[in-house]
């Protein structure tokens, strides 16, 4: 090759080079590449005893926490006082106090780890996940004073975007957000607990559906289960079947709740089953079940108030079965009574 067309080839190569560099310097730019010269960082922690906290994840529903603290509960060691975090928006209801200690925890560890040179006109907000409809705003306070007031959008190379709201135009990556902990809906923050107990504490338990009234018993004396059907025995019982009902409603929680609605709204009025579980303490655990709410859930309330919630089919149809769910396999029987007959004839042997 002539020296003139090395020298031509060199500068396209140079040109091709120059378009590259222009191009991935742009695309940084989008994706957030941290700027040269970094401001101070802002606080974007929150302290681990604020006492309220508001999380609005994009268009949906604000979620408003409070912590209720009962008078005389500081702790002598001066740490962050006991108390009980519910919800006053978009309900009002009990909290997942375990959700909301995650997301304390979380948020008192994250760190503003480098500013990020992008401009955040209308396009680019929308597209880093940082304009309203689809920002993280979460703001928390301790005794009515604001602690942090921040936007999370994306997650990108460098972290988390993120914007402080008093000072818009900037944009920080931060380190340690988790959005599993914060980008929840309404129910998922709420207490979903239905019943809590031991099921090795439970002595009878006593169902009622359109199929008839079972009832099943423990012995006091072998621990062995026992079961009826309208007050006769049920052929090929299988005790397991009711160990396997008592797992599945030892911490029975909501799948969905049905706020707003009435038990005649729901149908619980004139439920279609009912599940009393004996406890050895005396107390019982009391369920009405009512028709289907959504898909295969059914709507359900404690005998004891009127809560209303949602359980899902597993749940319910171990109430709602017939007979058969609750017995053996019939040729599981003929295999069983097969394997005694060849047992003897082998003794007789």
């Amino acid at each position: 090759m002539s020296r003139d067309k090395l020298i031509i080839a060199g500068v396209v190569l140079l040109g091709l080079l120059g378009v590259l560099v222009y191009e991935q310097a742009k695309k940084d730019d989008s994706e957030g590449k941290p700027s040269a010269t970094a401001a101070e960082a802002p606080t974007v922690a929150a302290p681990e005893d604020i006492d309220k906290i508001s999380v609005t994840n994009g268009d949906k529903p604000e979620v408003v926490l409070e912590k209720v603290i009962a008078a005389g509960s500081a702790p002598a060691d001066g740490g962050v006082p006991d108390g009980k975090w519910v919800l006053t928006k978009p309900v009002k209801a009990d909290a997942n106090q375990q959700a909301v200690k995650d997301l304390i925890a979380n948020l008192k560890d994250l760190k503003a780890n480098s500013p990020v040179n992008i401009k955040l006109d209308d396009e680019v907000k929308k597209d880093k996940q940082l304009d309203p409809a689809h920002a993280l705003h979460l703001v928390a306070w301790k005794g009515g004073t604001k602690k942090v007031d921040e936007l999370f959008g994306k997650s990108g190379p460098v972290g988390n975007l993120t914007i402080v709201t008093d000072k818009p135009n900037d944009v920080w990556a931060v380190k340690g957000y988790s959005s599993y902990l914060y980008a929840k809906e309404a129910k998922d923050f709420r207490d979903k607990e239905i019943f809590k107990f031991d099921d090795a504490n439970a002595t009878g338990v006593t169902l009622t559906n359109t199929h008839g009234t079972f009832s099943f018993a423990k012995s006091e004396a072998t621990g062995k289960w026992t079961g009826t059907v309208n007050n006769k025995p049920i052929e090929r019982f299988d005790a397991e079947k009711v160990k396997d009902l008592l797992r599945s409603y030892k911490a029975l929680s909501a799948d969905d709740f049905g706020d707003g609605k009435t038990v005649a709204d729901t149908g619980l009025d004139k439920p279609v089953a009912q599940v009393v579980i004996r406890l050895n303490d005396g107390g019982t655990e009391d369920l009405l079940v009512g028709p289907v709410s959504t898909g295969t859930s059914h709507w359900a309330k404690r005998a004891s108030d009127d809560s209303i919630y949602q359980i899902t089919s597993y749940a319910t149809d171990w109430v709602t079965a017939d007979v058969s769910k609750y017995q053996s396999a019939a040729d599981a029987g003929a295999s069983e009574s097969g394997k005694a007959t060849t047992a003897k004839l082998e003794k007789k042997k």
